[in-house]
């Protein structure tokens, strides 16, 4: 017995300089770093490692915190809330151990995150030079996530802050007018992915709720984990990855969440932005199912920040020609081809969620370029709903919203709108892009006018309509708007759904396997 316990008393010794060895005598999280900023008017948790038992004091702006290091060389602790200002020291302190920050802004943060378009340079701007000379002048602060893949939840990642505006044209043009707009710090955390899927960003537990997800990771586990695992090895060697492998990384589901997003939480942050769908847009299925998954996933998120109003802002994919497979008309212009539209009108689930908004662009994009370079207008209407939204300010954040149909005799329908206050028309011409349909569901282009805050709709050659889409295709013409300048937001009254559209989903990234 007593060898037994000495044997035993030894193993845990052994254990404990183990991890004392591994255990770095004091560390911040990667999200904690020279020039960061940090979330006004919310409590702040910092976290990091040391050595088991010891004492961690953290300070900045006159507020001090300490805790104790967990047995697992982990600690963690909250600030009290902080208004905006700076710049400020941040001192953490744990025995003769200390990190010192010396340019510490407190402000409004923001996650910025999604595919190519989000990554998109901010060069791609007009006049971008004038812009970015601007910029530099202002309290604006960035961190770049580094893109990166792993098979598990890691606890850090690679990126540091730096003086100036994230290098996404989206999160440049959002820091740039909410900074004006709020005259406080901003600061923009970016982990965007070109071609990157939503499954990407997934966390394992989602495939409980998933179906198609769960295929996806079976998929991915039976066949290509041990090609993933050679390309990690590759990455951490310090070795590039060649063009298609990281095409084919940043197709792959769950990996991307591991990698990228989980370390950052839980920093303080207003919230999230979200400027993703072009890769979950390539079949009917998998339009509806985004519907499904992307409120699903921004409640996750809620829960992985700790904070059930974390905002979470979405941009609606613009106008682009792309038409589906099996649809009945290749014309991006019809309001029943298979296009954008459904997938626009699945990013719209999102918003029986609270403290949720989407940025309307139904009258940007190119009809051949899936990467416009009109980024500009998506910035500003991100700002405008943070500023009515969040901040409460008193201003129009919203385009026109279709409220009710109403009949006015045998060949009239009126619509009714919300936020229509100075509705008009941006030519001055009448209202384009409404459709009526009668019981075959024959979609006819009708006249429109408008009347006061509504629009009324006539007709020749409809019996008995029962129908109306508004800018319901893959590349509208339209011009109607609000007083604000804000575009009519694209909408139709009808539940039909077009064959294949309850469907299983396709796996996303089947047509990117290797072979």
């Amino acid at each position: 017995m007593l060898i037994k316990n000495f044997c035993s008393a030894l193993t845990t010794l052994l254990l404990a300089l183990q991890l004392q060895a591994e255990t770095p005598e004091l560390e911040l999280a990667s999200p904690f770093s020279e020039h960061m900023v940090l979330q006004r008017e919310m409590p702040v948790p910092v976290w990091g490692w040391g050595q088991p038992g010891a004492s961690v004091k953290v300070s900045v702006a006159g507020n001090s915190k300490r805790t104790k290091v967990g047995k697992d060389g982990r600690w963690k602790l909250s600030l009290p809330q902080l208004p905006a200002g700076g710049p400020y020291g941040f001192q953490v302190e744990s025995g003769d151990a200390s990190i010192q920050l010396s340019d510490i802004l407190v402000g409004e943060v923001w996650i910025c995150s999604g595919q190519s378009n989000m990554q998109m340079g901010y060069n791609r701007l007009k006049d971008y030079e004038t812009l970015l000379e601007s910029a530099q002048k202002m309290p604006i602060r960035s961190l770049e996530v580094k893109r990166n893949i792993r098979f598990e939840p890691q606890d850090r990642f690679v990126g540091q802050w730096k003086a100036g505006p994230c290098q996404s044209a989206v999160g440049f043009m959002f820091a740039y007018e909410l900074q004006q707009a709020l005259g406080v710090p901003i600061g923009i955390i970016e982990a965007s992915w070109g071609s990157s899927a939503l499954e990407g960003w997934l966390p394992l537990s989602m495939t409980q709720q998933f179906p198609h997800f769960k295929q996806e990771m079976e998929a991915f586990e039976r066949f290509d984990r041990d090609e993933v695992e050679r390309l990690i090895q590759q990455d951490i060697a310090g070795q590039i990855w060649e063009r298609n492998d990281n095409i084919y990384l940043r197709t792959r589901p769950n990996i991307l969440y591991n990698a990228m997003l989980y370390p950052l939480a839980p920093y303080a942050s207003r919230g999230f932005v979200w400027y993703q769908g072009e890769s979950n847009s390539n079949a009917l299925a998998n339009m509806r199912q985004y519907g499904e998954t992307l409120p699903a996933w921004c409640q996750h998120l809620r829960e992985l920040w700790g904070k059930n109003d974390f905002h979470f802002m979405a941009v609606m994919l613009p106008r682009y020609g792309r038409i589906n497979q099996g649809s009945p008309t290749d014309s991006p212009t019809a309001p029943d081809a298979y296009s954008w539209a459904w997938f626009r009108e699945a990013q719209q689930k999102l918003l029986k969620l609270h403290h949720t908004s989407i940025a309307n662009t139904i009258d940007l994009g190119d009809i051949e370029d899936i990467h416009p370079t009109d980024k500009e207008p998506i910035g500003r209407r991100l700002a405008l709903l943070a500023q009515e939204r969040i901040h409460s300010m008193d201003i129009e954040s919203s385009g026109p919203v279709y409220a009710k149909l109403k009949s006015e005799g045998e060949h009239a329908l009126r619509i009714h709108f919300q936020h229509a206050q100075g509705l008009r028309t941006t030519d001055g011409k009448p209202p384009r892009e409404f459709w009526v349909a009668g019981p075959d569901r024959n979609w006819q282009p009708t006249q429109a006018k408008l009347d006061d805050e509504s629009v009324v709709l006539s007709w020749r050659g409809i019996r008995n309509p029962v129908a109306v889409r508004y800018a319901f295709s893959g590349f509208p013409d339209v011009n109607l708007v609000n007083g604000a300048g804000l575009p009519a937001l694209p909408f139709r009254t009808d539940s039909d759904v077009p064959p294949g559209y309850n469907n299983a989903p396709t796996l996303v990234g089947d047509k990117h396997r290797r072979k």
